[in-house]
């Protein structure tokens, strides 16, 4: 049975983001807000190490917590955080590919769906990600996807037969990506939602933002029947408004 679902996105919770670039939480608010998503409802955590302390603070939570066997760790590789400029860089060398995944692997200590992020046409075709792709299949990670930004890039993954998830910013104010649904629908590939409400632009200075949230997730819901929709807020009202919203939608 297809369905809809939401999910935690943890840029915010480890560096500076979104339209207003708000400042990561302290580790204490970022495990109330994971411990609210959790109780919530959420099950799908997506996490990367081009997010800064994300995943360290994110693992930290998990063996706090038994691990939370039902719930989905998403991760990436490719796009590496730098502390000391407080910037990313991006590498898809095989080298690069296994330390940030041995390194994932260490914070988080479990791995459900692994993604190649800043995934391009060249990228996902070379020899590189293949054997990175093979190596984190020795460490029992089975379910892969590539996070993606244009068609061509989309393309190649969905027809490599490589990949079971692509993540893609998606909502009505950017849906420059419509037409990979169909191509996602005939390959059985999931999309993974990101930006669903603009990085925020959409409700920025909003003193209340409920109904442009109800419609912008309706927007993706009358669009998209299978997947999930990534929030990512680092605070626990807005989540809990996002949540509300998504289920009125």
């Amino acid at each position: 049975m297809k369905s809809l679902n939401l999910g935690l996105g943890l840029l915010s919770i480890g560096r500076q983001w979104g339209a207003a670039n708000t400042e990561p939480p302290s580790k204490r608010q970022a495990f109330e807000l994971l411990e609210q998503a959790y109780a919530l409802g959420i099950r799908f955590f997506d996490t990367a190490p081009a997010y800064g302390t994300s995943e360290e603070i994110f693992g930290e939570f998990l063996k706090a917590h038994g691990g939370l066997d039902d719930i989905t760790v998403a991760t990436k590789f490719g796009e590496h955080w730098c502390d000391d400029s407080k910037s990313t860089t991006v590498d898809h060398s095989f080298e690069r590919l296994k330390a940030s995944l041995d390194q994932s692997m260490d914070l988080l200590g479990k791995i459900d769906i692994l993604q190649v992020h800043k995934a391009t046409d060249s990228v996902l075709k070379s020899q590189d990600i293949s054997e990175a792709l093979a190596y984190a299949k020795t460490l029992g990670i089975h379910r892969f996807g590539a996070s993606i930004s244009d068609m061509k890039g989309a393309t190649t993954a969905c027809s490599s037969g490589k990949y079971d998830f692509l993540q893609f910013p998606f909502n009505f104010e950017n849906d420059a990506l419509k037409d990979l649904l169909e191509l996602l629908n005939e390959t059985n590939i999931k999309p993974i939602i990101n930006r669903p409400l603009n990085m925020g632009h959409m409700i920025k200075n909003n003193a209340s933002p409920h109904d442009e949230i109800t419609k912008a997730f309706g927007f993706i819901k009358n669009t998209i029947s299978s997947g999930i929709v990534l929030t990512g807020t680092s605070k626990v009202a807005h989540l809990k408004t996002n949540i509300a919203c998504f289920k009125a939608a």
